[in-house]
């Protein structure tokens, strides 16, 4: 490896203990790994030698939490698996020691969490990868937001078991607003694309990345219809949909759609439960690391039925992105 991963000290000598940003430092240290695997009493030693120096009440007092910090991040590792079953792409091994990772090139779920994974511990948002040559450039990380962008889209329409189209800046097609739009609109056939007087003459994507919807054969309105956006920096909360959905379509429609848009929000993060609440209670449904994965591996059934999942096919160029990004660190 070309250098180390930082663990994230100030996460487990507070008052709270963050296990997300533990366990996501023991999954990056499986995952860039030349073995495929990291100790679980890694995150121990570290403790043991982040105490060396301190005085003798301060390194008890460690070396006590530590321990504690050990198996909480067990407990939260096994959850994840439990939760993701064969989307999760790491398993610990049968005395819990030892965390490997597995990916397996039939699952595009394990390539999605790996993504998010990545996504998760950039450098603005968490210390692991932060100062480390382990962390990609800027090119890569624009590649790898696009990345989530279209395995966003593939979840959603899994979701509801519908259509989805990946309509965020830039497009996979490269295709204009209004022209983009009305594709949309031709399948869903509830309202009328023209945009309004006062509204954006140049518009990106209006803040909406994703539309999905699952019709019905007569074509008539009252089905269901997301309509997303996908966030993967900082500032998550202040970026939702919800309350912003009658604006849109006041915008840019001239008779407009009598379905309800359902907003969600799709994000790389693992949320704590409470601060996951929050999130929901203002931003609407959310998709996170947890639930996506799952959803993009059932999108496959979808694409085999002829659904449109925009940008399903770029998904295996994550995959080849996430093994390439994993060679070069190890090379």
């Amino acid at each position: 490896m070309k250098d180390r991963l930082r663990f994230p000290v100030d996460y487990v000598t507070g008052k709270r203990i963050d296990y997300n940003s533990v366990s996501d430092y023991l999954e990056l240290s499986a995952f860039l790994s030349g073995k495929c695997s990291a100790l679980v009493t890694d995150i121990e030693n570290y403790g043991i030698l982040t105490a060396d120096g301190m005085n003798d009440d301060y390194n008890e007092e460690t070396l006590i939490g530590m321990t504690d910090v050990v198996s909480g991040t067990i407990a939260r590792l096994n959850q994840r698996a439990r939760f993701l079953e064969s989307s999760y792409p790491f398993v610990l091994d049968c005395r819990g020691n030892k965390l490997i990772y597995r990916p397996d090139p039939d699952y595009l779920g394990k390539t999605a969490y790996i993504v998010s994974l990545i996504l998760s511990n950039l450098k603005d948002l968490s210390p692991v990868m932060r100062g480390s040559e382990l962390h990609p450039g800027e090119t890569e990380v624009r590649n790898i937001r696009n990345f989530f962008q279209y395995f966003a889209t593939a979840a959603l329409a899994a979701e509801l078991h519908g259509h989805a189209w990946s309509f965020g800046f830039p497009r996979p097609d490269s295709s204009g607003f209004i022209k983009k739009l009305n594709e949309i609109w031709e399948v869903l056939g509830d309202g009328a694309v023209n945009p309004q007087l006062g509204s954006p003459q140049y518009p990106k994507d209006d803040g909406v990345d994703v539309f999905a919807a699952c019709t019905h054969n007569d074509r008539l309105p009252g089905y269901l219809l997301a309509v997303a956006q996908v966030a993967t920096g900082k500032n998550t909360a202040g970026k939702h949909l919800k309350g912003r959905l009658p604006i849109f379509s006041g915008r840019w429609f001239s008779t407009q759609p009598v379905t309800i848009f359902i907003p969600y929000m799709i994000v790389p993060f693992v949320k704590e439960r409470d601060e996951f609440i929050d999130l929901v209670r203002s931003a609407g449904n959310v998709l996170h690391r947890l639930r996506l994965p799952r959803r993009v591996d059932e999108s496959g059934m979808l694409v085999r039925d002829n659904k449109i999942v925009e940008g399903y096919d770029r998904l295996v160029e994550a995959r080849e992105w996430v093994k390439n990004y994993r060679d070069g660190i190890l090379s």
